[in-house]
């Protein structure tokens, strides 16, 4: 089974496909005050065939490592990330 991650900018939100079909995903809003980036991750979905599989955290870990190194901090308003980065502390530096 094959991979692919993507940032869909257009639909503001961060992709996992397996074998070239959408398993799940991470919507975010962005907004920029001067110097500030911010993205507020609101939800998480997987789809149920791809339940299971580690799919949330896939895409979860893509995206906070791209909105590192884009320059943004992040509030965690969906569960799941919140969650996440409470298990992952290396990425607890990036909300605020």
């Amino acid at each position: 089974m094959t991979t692919r991650l993507e940032h869909n900018e257009a639909d503001t939100r961060y992709e996992i496909y397996l074998d070239d079909t959408l398993a799940g995903y991470a919507d975010y809003s962005e907004w920029v005050e001067g110097e500030r980036r911010t993205r507020d991750f609101q939800h998480t979905l997987t789809f149920p065939e791809f339940r299971g599989h580690g799919v949330a955290a896939q895409v979860i870990e893509f995206a906070l490592r791209d909105s590192r190194e884009a320059g943004f901090s992040i509030i965690p308003t969906c569960w799941y990330v919140e969650k996440f980065i409470a298990r992952h502390r290396e990425y607890a530096d990036l909300v605020g």
